[in-house]
């Protein structure tokens, strides 16, 4: 047995923090607030239902994640968040669509106490909202601002530890520039009110310069920035990102390692969706469709690696589109073709029409996110934490050079052999099995 790390104790509140109180906060605070009074099953949460081998098969031990690392109880998690609308969480949860009132209206009283501190907000960034529930000021002025929410959430909760997990819609495609390239630069950025400067940033910056761990869950540019991932190695705090990965980019994950493991060529594969909901409502801007467009098309590159098989994957056509259709909401469909080829060359077609809910899918990514930063926290991680780029299309690397890892599998492998780290136990490597 490895020497174990050691990991501070989860005891007492821990403050989750949620930029954008739209249909994925909202599901996800409703979910933990319903498990808690047994109205309801974490399904989707690994944290809550994973369970993890440790030694040898013959061993027969597999005990769930939960007996093996310190994770913090529901019981011990309370909530905030920002908006730029300002629905509590109960009206936000309502006009998303995503629940029924069966799981709403007994955690209405609850759900209503949970009212949206003021957004950080530019139109420039999310083109096709208008917020009316918004912060006023500089760069400097807004990341200020959210400083002092965040420290105004932490004494009248009286919480312990805090992390937070972005669940705004996504901003339009930037590539980074001069103002992000380190701590300095930005912070000379937001005095002189710089407009490279993204509202999402702003509430990065504020967790990470309190030591707060951070997620970004939408694909633009975000804590992956020179200037953030410095005040996070200054800070020694976790952050971790971007993207959350749910529905047809999860199937892709699955499918592609296994067409690849039997050397079955893909000539194309085209990926479509539809959905109703905010989040389709932004992404109809040709900007913020570009941020998505990114993590989800270089997920196939990188399983496929076309530069190693080009006989099977070096002519690959990939194209994705999404659409906006009102009437569908939160209940998002996807379809896919993949024109697969099989021995001697003959032509074979997989087709794949998922019906799936995004923030059903997304809700417990939020969950495990926050547990397993404020996991990382206490043991004293910082920086970048590959081991849960299981969760995100385009996960973050320590060495942003590297092009990050999307076959499912090696990414569970390495989520898990993580765990079994921190705990003292040996990684699995399937080779001493006996």
């Amino acid at each position: 047995m490895a020497k174990q790390l050691r990991i501070a104790p989860a005891r007492g509140k821990l403050g989750v923090l949620l930029p954008g109180l739209g249909a994925v906060a909202t599901t996800y605070i409703t979910g933990v607030l319903a498990v808690r009074q047994g109205r309801g099953k974490p399904f989707g949460s690994v944290a809550e239902l994973g369970h993890i081998r440790l030694g040898k098969r013959a061993e027969r031990r597999n005990p769930t994640i939960r007996e093996v690392v310190p994770l913090a109880s529901l019981n011990d998690l309370t909530f905030a968040g920002w908006d730029i609308f300002p629905d509590n969480a109960f009206e936000a949860a309502q006009k998303a669509g995503v629940l029924r009132a069966e799981h709403l209206e007994p955690l209405q009283a609850e759900l209503e106490r949970i009212q949206p501190m003021p957004g950080a907000f530019d139109r420039d960034f999310v083109k096709k909202l208008d917020g009316t529930h918004v912060k006023r000021g500089g760069r400097r002025e807004l990341a200020e601002a959210l400083i002092n929410d965040i420290h105004r959430f932490r004494e009248g909760e009286r919480c312990d530890r805090l992390v937070m997990v972005w669940c705004g819609s996504t901003e339009v495609y930037h590539e980074p520039v001069a103002v992000h390239r380190s701590l300095s630069a930005f912070e000379e950025g937001l005095d002189r009110n710089d407009r490279d400067i993204s509202p999402s940033m702003l509430y990065a910056y504020a967790a990470l310069k309190l030591g707060i761990p951070y997620a970004n869950g939408a694909p633009h540019l975000n804590c992956e920035i020179p200037a953030l991932r410095e005040l996070a190695d200054k800070t020694k705090t976790p952050i971790v990102g971007k993207d959350f990965k749910t529905g047809q980019t999860l199937l892709k994950t699955i499918i592609a390692p296994g067409l690849k493991a039997r050397m079955l060529g893909v000539r194309g594969w085209f990926s479509s969706n539809i959905l109703g909901n905010r989040d389709g409502e932004v992404l109809d801007d040709p900007g913020s469709f570009r941020s998505k467009e990114v993590t989800k098309g270089s997920v196939l590159d990188t399983i496929l690696q076309p530069d190693v098989y080009p006989e099977l994957y070096r002519d690959l056509y990939h194209k994705i589109r999404i659409n906006y259709y009102p009437p569908r909401g939160d209940e998002k469909e996807s379809w896919d073709n993949v024109d697969v080829i099989g021995w001697l060359g003959y032509p074979m077609q997989i087709k794949v029409n998922f019906l799936c809910r995004d923030s059903i899918l997304a809700a417990p990514i939020v969950h495990d996110l926050v547990l397993f930063l404020d996991l990382a926290g206490r043991v004293g991680l910082r920086g970048v934490q590959e081991w849960l780029g299981f969760y995100f299309k385009s996960p973050l690397m320590i060495d942003a050079k590297i092009l990050p890892e999307h076959d499912l599998f090696i990414q569970q492998l390495k989520f898990k052999n993580t765990i079994r780290t921190l705990a003292g136990e040996r990684p699995i490597t399937h080779l001493e099995d006996r």
